[in-house]
């Protein structure tokens, strides 16, 4: 009974629009409400009526073989796989410092961690955008302060992929440090000391034992950073605009300006079977190592 819930949670959240979203990619493009046509039709000869079935992939076709589609998504793994290693680069340091720090001040720095979620996304967005506005912006008004930046040279960060890189990691950093604190705080440190009294260095027996052992915790990590990273809207659109070809924009594209609803579903499925196929071909290889090593 208690297995059902999340089943059904998945079922009416996640299989149910699925399948109205891949049902719309096979359709056409229309100009009524909804602007797509439906699969199925009934037609009237005036003797009998008749069933006819239209399956749609010229959308499939537009996504694959157009170029503009295929570097909109090469360019977002791109983005999201840059942001997920710096995102691992930051928050690796940040989870053992905090899983190693005392028991007593370990609540305080988690709550550090979470609390930018007590903002709203796009406040934390446009904040970005007022410190690294080029002119006005805090971070170049600050610099010019202290004499580091001519006035008149001011540094030019918003509106490039640096400014999209810098959003997206502190927007996702949380996500990443979390999974490996939790990972790291339940490590045995016995393990580190009896590498100590064998001889071994701290380096190597940070290498050899504390990262193998937070591999579970990486890789969640790296899955909740890149999966929504790919797709990411808000922080391309904001903060660099039409410097940067991201999938998300051009979904939206499609989907709101163009109102071609059948071809941004399309755009949809195919972004979700990239991310989705090579995590559950992962999954399966653990579960078949697992059983292996068994």
């Amino acid at each position: 009974m208690v297995i059902a819930i999340p089943y059904t949670f998945l079922f009416v959240f996640f299989l149910v629009p699925f399948l109205i979203v891949l049902k719309i990619s096979f359709s056409e493009t229309a100009l009524a409400i909804p602007p797509y046509t439906d699969l199925v039709e009934i037609l009237d000869d005036g003797f009998d009526y008749y069933l006819t079935f239209k399956l749609n992939l010229i959308n499939y076709w537009t996504v694959l073989s157009e170029d503009t589609y295929v570097r909109a998504y090469l360019n977002s793994a791109k983005i999201a796989a840059i942001s997920t290693a710096l995102c691992l680069l930051i928050g690796f340091p940040m989870a053992y410092a905090m899983a190693r720090a005392s028991e007593s001040i370990r609540p305080m720095l988690l709550m550090l961690v979470i609390l930018p979620f007590w903002t709203s996304f796009l406040i934390r967005v446009y904040a970005w955008i007022v410190i690294l506005k080029t002119e006005g912006g805090l971070l170049n008004t600050m610099l010019i302060a202290l004499g580091i930046i001519p006035p008149d040279e001011p540094l030019r960060i918003l509106s490039t992929e640096w400014a999209m890189y810098i959003g997206i990691v502190y927007s996702y950093l949380p996500f990443m440090v979390l999974p490996l604190y939790a990972n790291l705080e339940k490590m045995d440190l016995s393990l580190l000391e009896a590498a100590a009294d064998l001889g071994c260095r701290p380096t190597k027996a940070f290498w050899s034992i504390t990262v193998p052992l937070a591999m579970p915790g990486v890789i969640a990590g790296c899955f909740l950073v890149f999966i929504p990273a790919v797709g990411e809207y808000v922080i391309p659109e904001l903060m660099v605009g039409d410097n940067v070809r991201v999938i998300g924009r051009k979904l939206f594209t499609d989907f709101a300006s163009e109102r071609n609803w059948p071809l941004a579903s399309a755009v949809s499925v195919i972004l979700l079977a990239i991310l989705v196929v090579p995590i559950v071909l992962f999954q399966r290889q653990q579960a078949r190592l697992q059983e292996a090593g068994q």
